[in-house]
C-alpha cells in the first residue's frame, strides 16, 4: 500500500518575495532533484506538491489592489500571475523526470465567506494512482459570500486531507521552521520546536508575519490552518521545514523522525 505525503514548496522559498515574479529557478531545480531521488528510495511513495505564489501572485494582487471591492481586473491579473509561476515549477520538474501533473485550484475551487467548500478532487486521486504527482498552488477562487477569494496551498490540502488521509504533511519554506520572530531580520528569533493544542495560545502570540509581500496571512495563518487540520484529523503529522537546505526536502519526505524544523501535532 502506498504512502500518501503532501508537500509544499513554500513561495518564500522558491520566489524572492520582496522583488516581483522573482523565481529562484537554481531552488527548484534542486527540489526537484530531491523529490526524484525520495521516489527512487521509496518506490511506494505517492506525493501530492503545492506551492506558494510567492513573488508572482501576492505581489499581483497588492499591485492591482485585490481587497478592493468589484475590482475584478485584480482576480484576472492575479490568477494569471499565480499560474506563471505554476508553469514554470512544473516544466522544470517535468524537465528533471518528476511527473508532475497541474491541477489548476480556480477552475473547480468554490468559498464561502473564506472558507474553501469545493475543490475537484476525482482528477488528484485519478493521478495518484498512475504514480503520477499532482500539482496545486495558491490561486484565486470565486466566493458565494465575498465573490472572490485567494485560497493558499495550506487551505487546499486541509480540504483535501480528510478524504485523501495523507500520513505526512511537510511545509517546506525559507527557514527551518516557525520562529518567535522573523529570523531572516531578528537574531534573537527562536525556532519552535513544536506546536499542539496545549501550547498554541502561547505560541500564536509570538509569532510574526511572513517576509515580503504575503496576502494569505504569513506563518501565523499558516499554523492556525495546519493546527486545526490536526485536531480534525490526530493522525496527521505536520512538519515545517526549510527548503534551502540541501537534504531537508528528501530527509522529510522519506524519514518520519525528522529532527529539524516544527512540528504540529495533535
Amino acid at each position: 500500500m502506498n504512502t500518501l505525503l503532501f508537500l509544499k514548496l513554500g513561495g518564500s522559498a522558491i520566489t524572492d518575495k520582496t522583488r516581483e515574479a522573482a523565481a529562484r529557478e537554481d531552488v527548484i531545480r534542486w527540489i526537484a532533484r530531491e523529490v526524484r531521488a525520495a521516489r527512487e528510495q521509496q518506490p511506494d511513495l505517492s506525493i501530492l506538491l503545492g506551492h506558494g505564489s510567492g513573488s508572482f501572485g501576492h505581489f499581483t494582487a497588492e499591485k492591482f489592489g485585490y481587497r478592493r471591492s468589484g475590482n475584478w481586473q485584480a482576480y484576472a491579473e492575479t490568477g494569471a500571475s499565480a499560474a506563471r509561476l505554476n508553469r514554470l515549477v512544473a516544466d522544470i520538474f517535468l524537465a528533471e523526470g518528476v511527473p508532475v501533473v497541474t491541477m489548476q485550484p480556480s477552475a473547480s475551487a468554490r468559498c464561502r465567506d473564506g472558507e474553501l467548500v469545493e475543490l475537484a478532487v476525482e482528477p488528484i486521486r485519478t493521478a495518484l494512482a498512475h504514480g503520477l504527482i499532482p500539482l496545486v498552488y495558491g490561486d484565486v477562487a470565486f466566493d458565494e459570500t465575498r465573490g472572490r477569494w485567494i485560497v493558499s496551498t495550506e487551505m487546499i490540502f486541509a480540504y483535501l486531507a480528510p478524504q485523501l488521509k495523507p500520513a505526512r504533511i511537510v511545509l517546506a519554506g525559507n527557514v527551518d521552521g516557525a520562529f518567535t520572530a522573523d529570523p531572516l531580520q531578528d537574531a534573537s528569533a527562536r525556532l519552535i520546536p513544536e506546536i499542539t493544542p496545549a501550547n498554541a495560545v502561547q505560541i500564536e502570540s509570538q509569532l510574526r508575519g511572513s517576509h515580503g509581500y504575503d496576502v494569505t496571512g504569513g506563518m501565523l495563518a499558516k499554523v492556525r490552518t495546519m493546527l486545526a487540520l490536526v485536531e480534525r484529523q490526530p493522525a496527521i503529522t505536520v512538519i515545517l521545514t526549510s527548503a534551502l537546505k540541501p537534504g531537508s526536502v528528501e530527509r522529510a519526505l522519506t524519514r518520519a523522525d525528522v529532527d529539524v524544523g516544527t512540528v504540529i501535532h495533535a
